[in-house]
């Protein structure tokens, strides 16, 4: 029995994606969030026996419905997890969509890539399978269990969860757990990824007041966004520019957010008449039913959202607007003479239909390839970005001639200063700030600035490192 709470740190520990914290107090172990790693070299965790037994976890936790946060989930459960699965309503819709996805994308993969290898003749002694598959998904979906914003939920026996507004997609939250009893309470913040302060469709991020211990994201802890403001006229000056070129728009976006807030700049650009009426394509199954979950949860929205909802304007709705759900329909694209936008996922181009559209637009000068999101070291996208001059994609190698955009100011995570500004609510230091969710640097960085700012203690800590709550 553990009688002073213990957090090990089992993912996004000096690393940006496969968030999985796991709390131990009492009989009780607590995982919060259940996500992927996408980082190449890191990949293998996913596929690595859990460093507990799943079957020994008591419940799970999800701060929002983003892959790397709640990917691993039917992985976890396939390996024995039965508990419960606590998020928001928006979070466990979201979540269900994105594992659905994923799972689909592990099967194409799987079975594409024993294709490949058989043709090369490079079989190797044992069959190519997925991580988990659909009936993996399904056997997770009865577990979710949902908890509106700001009502403290019982986890577990002395331990209490809250959910916060983070600000960063929809349904996404800060958890705030109170752990222990008997006057030896904790509070404990798990800042998930921090939103931004005046974005579109979604409130700001919730601000704490007290904590104990405080788990936070470092993504962009070394720098600061571009002006927000600037972003619109100058996605209508790429778009404008690769018209004028006969080339096509090719937006590699996050499925759950980032998507819909393309959609709402091209909706306004519309309307000031800034960009011309083209086609615009949401090629990504998963960002067309994750857009109907918006369009269900418009309690939500920011009001300026609710202004354009009310006056019809919806960017949901917006003219020219294609839907492609199906592999039939998204191939007829490529067919489609003039110049297009394109959005698929995924944003990270580690899978999905935007690999098949970089194949096809990549090699030309006339096309552009606009990134609005983060990319990981050692995916395609950051290839791509940092200025590779040839990309291997689905087994071929492909020229990068298209002219290659960069806008950091659609970045749905918090930069340097609006952590701090996320921090600036807590009045009363903490015992300590767990700096998590970013690149080695980056984290080690951002810790330094806290400490030197703050006068608190921080601490970057490594994959599988445990330390007592006490």
């Amino acid at each position: 029995m553990n009688n002073k709470p213990r957090l090990t740190f089992l993912g996004a520990a000096q690393n940006v994606t496969g968030s999985r914290y796991l709390l131990e107090y009492q009989n009780s172990r607590i995982l919060i969030d259940c996500g992927l790693y996408q980082e190449r070299d890191l990949r293998a965790r996913n596929w690595d026996p859990f460093p507990v037994p799943p079957s020994g976890i008591n419940a799970v936790i999800l701060t929002h419905a983003h892959v790397d946060h709640c990917g691993y989930l039917p992985k976890l459960v396939k390996d024995g997890f039965s508990g419960p699965v606590y998020g928001t309503p928006a979070t466990a819709e979201i979540a269900a969509v994105v594992i659905k996805d994923t799972a689909h994308l592990q099967e194409e993969d799987a079975a594409f890539k024993s294709q490949r290898h058989l043709k090369e003749g490079r079989q190797g002694p044992y069959p190519i399978v997925p991580l988990y598959t659909q009936a993996d998904v399904e056997a997770a979906l009865p577990l979710f269990k949902t908890a509106e914003y700001r009502k403290p939920i019982a986890i577990a026996d002395g331990i209490e969860a809250s959910f916060h507004d983070a600000g960063h997609i929809l349904g996404s939250s800060h958890v705030r757990l109170q752990v222990g009893g008997n006057g030896q309470q904790r509070t404990v913040i798990f800042s998930g990824d921090i939103g931004r302060w005046d974005r579109p469709i979604l409130n700001d991020p919730t601000l704490f007041e007290e904590a104990d211990y405080i788990l936070m994201e470092s993504t962009y802890g070394d720098r600061l966004h571009e002006d927000s403001a600037d972003q619109p006229g100058k996605l209508a000056d790429i778009i404008n520019a690769t018209r004028q070129a006969g080339g096509n728009v090719v937006i590699p976006s996050f499925a759950v957010e980032r998507a819909q807030e393309i959609l709402y700049h091209l909706n306004n650009l519309l309307l000031a008449d800034r960009i011309p009426h083209l086609l615009i394509f949401i090629d990504s199954p998963m960002a067309i039913s994750v857009t109907k979950i918006f369009e269900k949860h418009a309690e939500l929205f920011d009001p300026d959202m609710k202004r354009l909802i009310a006056a019809d304007r919806s960017p949901f709705h917006l003219s020219g607007l294609k839907l492609t759900p199906s592999a039939d329909d998204s191939k007829m694209i490529n067919h489609i003479s003039g110049t297009a936008i394109i959005i698929a996922g995924s944003g990270m181009c580690t899978g999905g239909r935007i690999k098949h559209h970089l194949v096809n637009n990549l090699p030309r000068p006339q096309s552009s390839v606009i990134f609005v999101g983060y990319q990981a070291g050692g995916t395609l996208g950051r290839q791509i970005v940092d200025g590779a001059k040839k990309v291997r994609i689905l087994g071929g190698e492909y020229r990068v001639k298209a002219r290659i955009e960069r806008l950091y100011g659609f970045s749905a995570h918090a930069d340097q200063s609006e952590l701090i500004r996320w921090l600036s609510g807590i009045k009363k230091a903490p015992r300590r700030v767990f700096i998590t969710h970013g690149e080695p640097d980056v984290a080690r960085h951002f810790a330094a600035f806290v400490t030197e700012k703050n006068s608190w203690a921080t601490h970057v800590p490594s994959y599988g490192e445990t330390v007592e709550l006490s």
